[in-house]
C-alpha cells in the first residue's frame, strides 16, 4: 500500500465543502481541516504509484475551489496503533 499525504490550498470560502468532497473520494482515508500555509491535509492510499496520478492531479485537483496541491509520497509508515496491536497478538482480552 503506498500512502501519499496530500496538503491542498482552497478557497477559504468553501473549505468545508472542499473537504467533504475529497473525503468522498475513493483511496481518500482522512481529510484534516488545518492552519499555516495550506487548508486541507489528505492522506491518500493506493495499491500502484499509478493509481497516485488518478485521485490527486485526476481527481483532487478538478474539485472546484481547490487551487493547488503539494504531494509526498511516503516511505514508511510508524504507527502507535500499529505497534499496540503487535504486542496484543496472542493475548487475552
Amino acid at each position: 500500500m503506498i500512502t501519499a499525504i496530500v496538503l491542498i490550498k482552497t478557497s477559504v470560502d468553501r473549505i468545508p465543502e472542499i473537504a467533504e468532497q475529497i473525503a468522498a473520494l475513493e483511496s481518500v482515508s482522512e481529510v484534516f481541516s488545518v492552519t499555516g500555509t495550506y487548508d486541507l491535509i489528505a492522506m491518500v492510499r493506493v495499491a500502484r504509484h499509478e493509481d497516485l496520478a488518478e485521485v490527486i492531479p485526476g481527481r483532487i485537483s478538478k474539485i472546484p475551489g481547490v487551487e493547488g496541491t503539494d504531494t509526498h509520497v511516503a516511505f514508511r509508515t510508524y504507527s502507535q496503533h500499529d505497534l499496540e496491536a503487535a504486542f496484543a497478538i496472542g493475548l487475552d482480552s
